[in-house]
C-alpha cells in the first residue's frame, strides 16, 4: 500500500510539473505529422491483466504496419523529427504516468510487454507478472532495448526477488543518468525479442 501511495504521489507531481512540456510536445507531434499525439498499445501487466500503455507518438501514423513492424532500430525512417527528440529524452514515456495513476503501472518495475510475448513465457518467466510493470526497471538501467530478450527477463526476475526501497532508488538514479546520456534506446545487433 505504501508503494502504491508513493507511485500515485510521484505520478501526480510528475504530471503537474511536466504538463507545460507535455503540452508543447503534443502540439509539436500534431504539427509535424498526421494522426493523434498519443499512441496506445496493448500490454500485459500485473497477474496477466491487459491494458493500453500510453505514449507520445514518435513515429508516422500506422508505423506498426509499415516496414519492420514492431521492431525499431537506430535510423528508422518511420521515426519523425520530433519523435527522435522525444525518444532521445524519454519524454515519449511521460503519458505512462497516467497508467501509474490508473493502477496499471508503477514507477519502478519490469517494462510491460506485448500479449504475444507473454504467450511464449515459460512458467518461470511468468513470474515477471507478479508485480506491476514499471516506467523504468532493473533491465532498463542495465542495457534497456539493446539487451537480448532472455537477459532482460532474467534481470527483471532478479529485481522481483531482490526488490527493496534501496534498489528502487538506485534504479531511479541510474534512469536519470540514462536519460541524460540517451543510451540503450534501440535494439541494435543483440537486443530485441524474437518469437520462439
Amino acid at each position: 500500500m505504501l508503494r502504491r501511495a508513493l507511485d500515485v504521489a510521484v505520478a501526480s507531481a510528475g504530471l503537474i510539473v511536466a504538463s507545460p512540456l507535455l503540452l508543447i510536445a503534443i502540439v509539436a507531434v500534431k504539427l509535424e505529422s498526421r494522426g493523434g499525439a498519443f499512441y496506445r498499445q496493448r500490454r500485459v501487466g500485473l497477474h496477466g491483466r491487459e491494458f493500453d500503455v500510453l505514449k507520445l507518438r514518435t513515429m508516422v501514423h500506422g508505423a506498426e504496419h509499415i516496414g519492420a513492424g514492431m521492431a525499431v532500430n537506430t535510423g528508422d525512417d518511420r521515426i519523425t523529427r520530433v519523435g527522435r527528440i522525444l525518444r532521445r529524452t524519454s519524454l515519449d514515456e511521460l503519458p505512462n504516468l497516467v497508467n501509474v495513476l490508473r493502477g496499471e503501472m508503477a514507477i519502478v518495475g519490469p517494462r510491460p510487454t506485448l500479449p504475444s510475448q507473454v504467450a511464449q513465457y515459460t512458467e518461470r518467466e511468468r513470474g515477471r507478472l507478479a508485480v506491476r510493470p514499471g516506467i523504468t526497471g532493473w533491465a532498463q538501467v542495465n542495457g534497456r532495448a539493446s539487451l537480448p530478450w532472455s537477459e532482460r527477463i532474467e534481470l527483471d526476475l532478479w529485481y522481483i526477488e531482490h526488490r527493496s526501497w534501496r534498489l528502487d532508488l538506485k534504479i531511479l538514479w541510474r534512469s536519470a543518468q540514462l536519460v541524460v546520456r540517451g543510451e540503450g534506446l534501440y535494439k541494435g545487433e543483440t537486443g530485441g525479442w524474437t518469437p520462439r
